[in-house]
């Protein structure tokens, strides 16, 4: 199963605002003038940078645990199946030749599918999941 909730810490500064800085991204930081305001920056900087892996077809970090004093930050909702479809041919060892033989499909689709900038529909994701022995669900939580 993958999670895709990334742990930061969320500090107040002298200013009043409140810096974010991401525990297994050390690379990304960002801020806000409050908590909510924060929160929403972090998962944009959070998008961002995951984004960039994604296009670059880099490593796509492991989310650690949060530890106490640590808030999760979810990736937003838009990248967080293109994220588990690349990390599932990642693991499988399959390229998108083969999962598009696999769908019916051709090649450029699955190239659009990863391709964070594209649009792709939810079930066009959870399709090709399936066709590597995955599950997409979606969970709600009460807020902390």
């Amino acid at each position: 199963m993958s999670v895709f909730s990334y742990p930061a810490k969320f500090t107040a500064g002298r200013d009043g605002r409140v810096l974010v800085e991401f525990v297994d991204l050390p690379r990304v930081a960002t801020d806000g003038k409050d908590d909510r305001e924060a929160m929403e920056e972090a998962m944009d900087a959070l998008a961002s940078d995951l984004s960039i892996r994604l296009s670059l077809r880099e490593e796509i970090p492991t989310p650690s645990s949060a530890k106490r004093g640590q808030r999760l930050v979810p990736v937003p909702l838009w990248l967080a199946p293109k994220l588990a479809l690349y990390l599932a041919l990642r693991d499988q060892r399959v390229n998108n030749s083969e999962l598009a033989r696999r769908l019916g499909l051709h090649e450029r689709v699955i190239r659009r599918m990863l391709d964070p900038e594209h649009a792709t529909k939810a079930e066009k994701i959870q399709a090709a999941l399936a066709a590597l022995g995955k599950q997409m669900t979606v969970e709600v939580r009460d807020a902390a």
